[in-house]
């Protein structure tokens, strides 16, 4: 920790920033429990992941032995959640991991940190409304007979302009606006038809399992095609000259690369730790919960889909409805086609909901300008930057065809993990002191493990990701140094006087 007002590694105590929250123009409304907080995380998880992935995965990487490829990912997750607990409840302040970061690390990690979040939440929401905009024009077509004109469909579609992608975006960036809460209740009842949908292609789904569509449970290892070399290739098999197979044991590493993209979401309940009423003790139930409800319903559907149809048949574009239409059942085909459409309206309001959080803190910490900062008069919400970032993201998604995103989005998630792990070893380090109504388990060993697994499902992504995402974060230090450092309320005010 620094405390000279001119290092780039300034900190700003938890104090402060826990003082912050209660200035009337930046504060935030306290409306969430443990159970709001559960439903987000839930909502937000089970998305393109469960009713996407669980094909690609299947097919390419692992088969069968997909479920396991989910038990890794989530056991990654699993140990950065211990830390994000500790984090969120004893820094109950909007930002999630920059926050954390601002307040153990150092002002340029923490600025690093929420420059990345920004990138991977306004990438995740425009993603998913894409995504979203494709099922309900399929179902209009399927059973309506109708058909979105070419032009309003999106680049995806051959058309120009995504018009069901934006009107979703600004649709949902006014339900945040209005309030929390609001959302929070919108939430509860889709993950309610979300989770319905996913209970029905397990319990429906075991009534037509064939043993024979296990074996064998991990396929033999095969050499990945030819032609994933230079930037395609993964990092690791430039730095190291080890190269990832496809399935056999290391397959199913190679396939949780992959679907740990079913699992990022988890991190964005920590961004509404200023809006929960009893962020000590609901934080660490919101997050944990959320992710061991999802890891065991992604592990159950992920053995029932593979068991119902041959992964070698597998739809790598809607698996789980074409295993029901493999055994002559339509009507749970059209109503996990539903659920799915229905199921990413939270995601996409989630994702949403994370950005404008965390893009309001660095506001408040004169980072980005002050203005996006000031909180609703009524509904306390930071409308400004919720509606300065739903019209930028729904203009992305109307215009934008988005593909080979989801590798952009994983490894700025697993670089979050990577910086609150680290976080939490020199907090407890550096303020021992401080009340944790959550610790983290075995420190350092837990956060060092954390640190280790992300790195390593980091290294399993293509190099041309790694490029592209330093040069994102070169972009941000250019901005750091030019604009946010002068800025910084922390710096203007000084450590010593103010904080």
């Amino acid at each position: 920790m620094s405390t000279d007002t001119n290092s780039p590694f300034r900190t700003k105590t938890v104090e402060q920033s826990i003082r912050d929250t209660e200035e009337p123009e930046h504060a935030l409304k306290k409306s969430l429990s443990a159970w709001d907080l559960t439903v987000f995380g839930v909502g937000v998880i089970i998305g393109t992941g469960i009713f996407v992935l669980t094909g690609i995965a299947a097919r390419n990487n692992a088969g069968p032995a997909t479920s396991l490829a989910f038990v890794a990912a989530g056991v990654v997750c699993a140990l950065a959640a211990l830390c994000y607990a500790e984090f969120a409840s004893t820094v109950p302040v909007a930002g999630s991991a920059y926050t954390f970061s601002y307040a153990s690390i150092g002002e340029l990690p923490a600025w690093i940190i929420g420059w990345d979040l920004v990138l991977e939440f306004a990438l995740g929401t425009a993603v998913v409304a894409v995504g979203w905009s494709g099922y309900v024009r399929h179902l209009m077509n399927t059973n309506l007979g109708w058909d979105m004109p070419v032009a309003l469909s999106g680049p995806d579609a051959g058309g120009s302009f995504d018009l069901l992608a934006f009107l979703l975006v600004l649709a949902l960036t006014a339900i945040l606006v209005i309030g929390t809460k609001l959302s929070a209740r919108i939430t509860a009842i889709v993950v309610a038809i979300k989770v319905t949908v996913v209970l029905l292609v397990i319990i429906a789904g075991l009534f037509f399992i064939k043993s024979a569509n296990y074996a064998p449970f991990v396929p033999p290892a095969q050499p990945q095609p030819e032609g994933v070399s230079g930037w395609k290739a993964p990092l690791v098999q430039l730095l190291f000259g080890y190269e990832p197979t496809n399935f056999g044991v290391m397959g199913i590493f190679t396939a949780a690369s992959l679907v740990f993209f079913a699992f990022i979401g988890f991190d964005v309940v920590a961004t509404a730790a200023e809006e929960t009423k009893n962020p000590q003790r609901d934080m660490p139930r919101g997050i944990l919960g959320s992710l061991l409800i999802c890891t065991v319903l992604y592990v159950a559907v992920t053995l029932v889909v593979t068991g119902m149809q041959k992964y070698t048949e597998m739809s790598p574009t809607a698996p789980l409805a074409e295993a029901f239409k493999s055994v002559n059942q339509p009507f749970f085909a059209g109503a996990i086609s539903l659920g799915a459409s229905v199921g990413l309206i939270t995601v996409c309001m989630i994702l949403l909901l994370g950005q404008t959080r965390v893009f309001f803190a660095m506001s408040r910490d004169g980072l980005l300008p002050r203005v996006f900062s000031v909180t609703h008069p009524k509904y306390r919400t930071p409308y400004r930057a919720t509606v300065l970032l739903g019209v930028v993201i729904a203009i992305v998604a109307g215009f934008t065809s988005l593909e080979n995103l989801a590798e952009l989005v994983n490894i700025g998630t697993l670089f979050a993990f990577v910086v609150v792990a680290l976080g939490v070893i020199i907090l407890r380090r550096t303020r021992p002191d401080l009340h944790r109504a959550f610790r983290t388990p075995w420190v350092p060993f837990i956060p060092i493990l954390s640190i280790a697994a992300s790195l390593w499902l980091m290294l399993n992504l293509p190099a041309e990701t790694w490029a592209r995402f330093g040069i994102w974060m070169v972009i941000g230090i250019i901005v750091y140094f030019a604009y946010s450092r002068r800025n910084s309320r922390l710096g203007r005010l000084g450590a010593e006087a103010k904080y």
